[in-house]
Order: C-alpha cells, then structure tokens, then sequence
C-alpha cells in the first residue's frame, strides 16, 4: 500500500543563545491510511516538534535543518507559508493538548468552526453553519443547536476537547494529528475521547498520529508505536510486538514503570534512574547509554537499525552480532 506520509531524516532544532538545540535529530517513519500511530517518549524526546514539525508549525527560533515530510508525494517542507495553509486543517489536522489555548476564549464556538469550514469550503455561511451543528452532534455534544452559540468557557474540559475535535474533522483531513488529547481530562472522559476518535477513524479511514506519554492510551487505540527518546526513534513496531517483545532498554524501562493491577500484592515500580540527554550538546552514540545498564564502550557511536519483522526494529548495540565487536566491548564491559 502507498504510503499517506513518509517523514525522511528529519531534524529540527532551535537556535537559542546558548547554542543550537537539536531537538529532533533525524527521524524516519511511514504512515499509511488507516494506521494509528502511537509516539511515546519522556517529555523533551521530541514528540511533539516531529509533529509541529510536519505540519509546518515550527517558528523562529525553531527551524528544520534537514529532512522531508512527502504527503501524498508532496514534500511539505519545500512549501510557502500560502501553499502549506491550504493543506493545514483541509488535509492534514492538528487537536493539540490543551483546547483552551486553541479556541479563543472571546468568540463563540459556533464562529470558530464556521470559520475553519468556510476558509477551506466553497459553502455560504447559512450551510457552513449547519455543517458545524452536525460535527457538534457527531462527536457528542448535546444540544448543538443551542450550544452552537456559546462561549469556550461554557464547556466542560471535555466537551471543548471534543469542539476541537470537531474543528479538526470539519474538512474529513486525510491524516488527525492528536497531541496529548486527553492528558488534561478524567479517566472517563478520557475513554469517551479515545472511543471516539477510534470510531471516526473506522468511518473515515482517517490516520491518526497519537502523541502521549500513556502507554495505557497507546494499548487501548493504537495499532504501532514509535519510541522517541533523545530526538531519534529507538524502537518502532506493532502494539503486540513492543508490549510483549520489548527490545531497546528505554522501551523496557518504559513498560516496567506501568503499574499493573494483575501483578499481586504490593509491589514497587521500577524507574529509569537518571535524565534524558542535553539536546544542546547531544552525545555522539545511543543517547540513552548513560542510563543503560546494558552499556558497554560501543555504545559510545551510533548504533545501526535492527530488524526483528517487517514491521519492528530497534536501534541498539545489543542485537548487532558481535563478531569484530568484543574487543569494544570488553573495553567497556556492560554492567
């Protein structure tokens, strides 16, 4: 099957006065119609900048160094700011973490949504606000007649998250971009959220790009995941084969800090002792080497890409067979 979009090498970096932060280092990935892609990272892995990133939102200081984005074999990164406009919120959509910073607290909900439909529909407002009433019914809201008309503050967490649901359907986009969409809301509104986004991607087709940090989320509604860690991918495979196989240390550490309810009794949760790499200064090797007690001095350049199946790889020293390798690894031996 044809790719929907294929990100190449990526890299994108912000130019403080301290320096030059490589935020995202060189990230590939696919993903085709229907997929739901789960990324998963501590905070600072570059998650969400690979995502702004694809959609052209990344702004001075912020630059993308190197790299494609090819949407439907177009390459949005060469794109004016005019021509990325036309595929933001039409093809591609966005439903970021926080609705309240989305939607402007001053104007009706009703005149955002007409608007979206409006600047990317040859429709006339009497039919782009109907449209906006049906998204309002299709995504839950009760009463969108009369709901239609009021202000974002008038919404609970959830119902302005499930606006800006709407607000990002209101086009039928090709690829739904959704960055920590339920991290602020309860575990019942949370599900809600998930279930529909599940269901709209059943009826549409549409992909899904899902930023978390919730491995719980990704169990429930994705069907692969990509592990960031240090702005690179470390791991990428389908959802069985990263939470029963886990191959790169990070993801281990990542699934061991899950509390399970099945395990019994009492019972601590493992953590990943120390911090996540200084993007300023980057290392040269497996950026998680310092936290890795499988580490060796090999670990000190980068290591090559693994294949396990079709679908999952990992990047990590580990695998790689050590016929040339021991004398580095007995330099530095793993702990």
């Amino acid at each position: 099957m044809k790719d929907l979009l294929s990100v190449r090498n990526l890299k994108t970096s912000f130019m403080t006065r301290a320096g030059e932060v490589q935020s995202v280092r060189g990230v590939s990935f696919n993903v085709q119609s229907g997929d739901v892609i789960g990324i998963v990272g501590e905070s600072g892995s570059g998650k969400s900048v690979t995502a702004k990133s694809i959609i052209g939102l990344i702004q001075p200081p912020g630059k993308i160094i190197d790299g494609q984005v090819l949407f439907n074999d177009k390459n949005l990164v060469t794109l004016s700011d005019k021509e990325i406009r036309q595929i933001r919120g039409n093809e591609i959509s966005m439903i970021f973490q926080d609705p309240m910073t989305s939607l402007n607290p001053v104007v009706r909900i009703g005149k955002q949504l007409i608007e979206v439909i409006r600047r990317h529909s040859a429709i006339d407002k009497h039919a782009a606000r109907q449209r906006a009433i049906e998204l309002l019914r299709e995504v839950g809201i009760p009463s969108p007649e009369q709901r239609i008309d009021q202000y974002p503050h008038e919404f609970s967490g959830g119902m302005r998250q499930r606006v800006m649901i709407a607000m990002a359907l209101s086009c039928n986009p090709q690829l739904l971009i959704a960055d920590e969409p339920t991290t602020a809301l309860d575990v019942t509104i949370q599900a809600q959220i998930l279930g529909l986004m599940s269901q709209l991607k059943e009826r549409t087709n549409t992909a899904i790009l899902l930023i978390t940090h919730d491995l719980g989320v990704v169990a429930q509604v994705c069907t692969r995941v990509i592990v960031m860690y240090g702005g690179l991918i470390m791991e990428e495979g389908t959802v069985e084969e990263i939470f029963e196989q886990p191959r790169h240390p990070y993801t281990q550490g990542l699934l061991k800090s899950i509390p399970r309810v099945t395990s019994g009794g009492r019972q601590r949760l493992s953590t990943i002792d120390g911090t996540p790499p200084d993007l300023l200064n980057p290392p040269s090797g497996c950026p998680f080497m310092d936290r890795c007690s499988h580490a060796g001095s090999i670990c000190k350049t980068m290591p090559h890409r693994t294949d396990f199946s079709n679908h999952h790889h990992a990047f990590c020293w580990l695998y790689e067979s050590r016929e040339g390798n021991d004398a580095k690894w007995r330099e530095g031996e793993p702990t």
